[in-house]
């Protein structure tokens, strides 16, 4: 039988009731986790204690009655067959066998699918409804309130690796609720940043100039996504801040030699403006999240836009 590794994550009331896991795939960080887990989940039901052999050949039953279960780790499993696997059923132990995926061993995840007393997990680089599922997991065991901004920046930059991924989000959710800030969580997950932020800030040149950085920095939707947010953060700042006194103090340090440009732009802005960023910010965003084809498109629609209402 085939279980979702995810489940074994994410859902603390999974019971497991099989004699033999085999956990194989691509993602080596990801394997390692799911026999963690594996294991971690009998002890909390079960005294239980734990054992690791290279091959099945090397494993001897304690079988006596004062032994306690054990769980057995099996590290070479490129020659088990149906065979191996009823030898083993009467035994009281449970047993985990973990494999990269490789051609030999297709036939043998074959058998673990096929046997009623097996679950086969494949592990691998997670995708972005994956980390979705372990995003929110940690939102729920946390008291943190992430904007949908960052959240959706955070999905779209976290590692693919569970080990990298999961070692990510623990930092992020230390952090204090006053520091979860798009720049925060760039300094914290080390994303380069430099280059894309650029575009914004040669707002004032002509369209076409604007557009051949555009094209230069901006080749994929994750760099959209970046740049967007990048110009959501600077675009917000003009909106909230009451006064250009405000504004300066909440100008990021690091971007002193930005500073006076940031200045010139917000000097343009009024409250009619300011409604009209607002109300492209929205727009832009809702398009970006239903369109991600089109992101490339949009996302230029948006800077030039964002420079139309500034000089205007």
């Amino acid at each position: 039988m085939k279980l979702d590794p995810l489940n074994i994550v994410l859902n603390q009331e999974l019971k497991l009731n099989k004699k033999f896991y085999f956990i194989s795939g691509n993602e080596k960080s990801f394997i390692e986790k799911i026999k963690t887990k594996i294991i971690e989940k009998y002890r909390v039901s079960e005294n239980i204690s734990t054992s690791s052999i290279d091959s099945i050949n090397d494993y001897v039953d304690g079988g006596g009655l004062f032994e306690d279960k054990k769980i057995i780790s099996i590290n070479n499993s490129t020659k088990i067959d149906e065979r191996d696997l009823n030898k083993l059923r009467n035994s009281s132990d449970i047993f985990v066998f973990s494999h990269e995926n490789s051609a030999k061993i297709k036939k043998i995840k074959n058998v673990f699918l096929k046997d009623k007393d097996s679950y086969l997990l494949d592990c691998y680089e997670l995708d972005k409804n994956s980390k979705i599922k372990i995003m929110n997991k940690f939102i729920q065991s946390s008291s943190l309130n992430i904007q949908d901004d960052i959240y959706w920046f955070i999905v779209e930059k976290i590692d693919n690796k569970y080990a990298s991924l999961e070692d990510d989000l623990n930092k992020i959710f230390s952090l204090e609720q006053k520091d979860i800030s798009l720049f925060n969580i760039k300094k914290l997950l080390a994303i380069d940043s430099s280059g894309k932020e650029r575009v914004f800030f040669n707002l004032f040149k002509k369209n076409k100039d604007i557009i051949e950085l555009y094209r230069e920095k901006i080749i994929t939707m994750s760099d959209v996504n970046e740049l967007y947010y990048y110009c959501k953060f600077f675009c917000q700042l003009i909106i909230d801040c009451k006064d250009e006194e405000d504004y300066q103090k909440k100008i990021p340090i690091y971007l002193f030699r930005e500073k006076s440009f940031l200045v010139d732009v917000y000097r343009k802005y009024n409250s009619n403006k300011k409604k009209m960023l607002l109300r492209l910010l929205v727009v832009t965003e809702k398009i970006l999240r239903k369109e991600s084809n089109l992101s490339l498109i949009f996302g230029l629609r948006f800077l030039l836009n964002v420079k139309k209402i500034t000089v205007s």
